[in-house]
């Protein structure tokens, strides 16, 4: 059961769809009923149908049924539509975002005959990509390592650098070149993941409900910044 408002109905037929199907015990408010009736949408009810079996290919958020995807629409998982601006799809976009930016450098470090760059970075594509599929299957993210490193060394390292790379934290500058100023750039959009992530799994009363992929993005950007240093101290030495 659903409460249909008459801004998911607007939402809803905004490619000019003219029949709204409802599932069986969904309620449409009087205000949705009004738009409806001056929109002159069709409503095909749950009991329009053989045992109270609605008609459509696809499910969406508010419990309405669909024949067709509207444009505006994408899918969460499996045949359940949510609107593109919901916070999973957004997330999405800038998981995806951050494997593109991550490719361009592998094409620099492949310019610039970096194997071991290019192979870390790689690693990375991968990890993100297993991330992706936790976020869509809703399967818990496992215990993990990143290049050698699992989430406790990821974390201590990257607030540690003197000790473990001989160098102080510093500002990103230009002096540093282009590799160093380009694993910045991963490391905010990281940063920029773990936010949207944030905003995605965050519930009704504040509580996580995925806390799992809010800190596997945390550690990766963790380990962007432990690149920069590793970077740093290669070109210092």
């Amino acid at each position: 059961m659903a409460v249909i408002t008459e801004e998911a109905v607007r939402k809803l037929t905004a490619d000019g769809e003219k029949t709204l199907h409802l599932a069986a015990g969904d309620i449409v408010t009087p205000a949705a009923r009004e738009y409806i009736r001056e929109q002159h949408i069709a409503l095909a009810e749950a009991t329009d149908c053989p045992n109270d079996q609605v008609v459509g290919e696809f499910e969406t958020i508010f419990g309405v049924k669909l024949a067709q995807k509207p444009e505006y629409m994408t899918h969460l998982r499996g045949n359940l539509l949510v609107f593109k601006d919901h916070p999973r799809i957004a997330l999405r976009g800038k998981i995806d975002s951050l494997e593109a930016a991550i490719i361009l450098l592998q094409l620099k470090a492949q310019e610039k005959g970096d194997d071991e760059l290019l192979k870390d970075l790689e690693e990375i594509i991968s990890f993100i990509r297993q991330l992706l599929r936790c976020e869509v299957s809703g399967e818990a993210v496992p215990e993990f390592q990143l290049l050698g490193l699992d989430a406790r060394s990821l974390r201590e390292q990257s607030h540690h650098p003197s000790q473990y790379f001989g160098i102080r934290h510093f500002l990103p500058s230009v002096q540093y070149g282009e590799i160093v100023a380009q694993l910045n750039y991963l490391r905010t959009m990281a940063r920029e993941v773990e936010l949207a992530a944030f905003k995605a799994f965050q519930g009704a009363h504040g509580e996580m409900v995925r806390s799992d992929i809010i800190r596997a993005f945390n550690r990766l950007s963790s380990l962007f910044w432990i690149m920069m240093c590793k970077e740093r101290q290669k070109n210092e030495a």
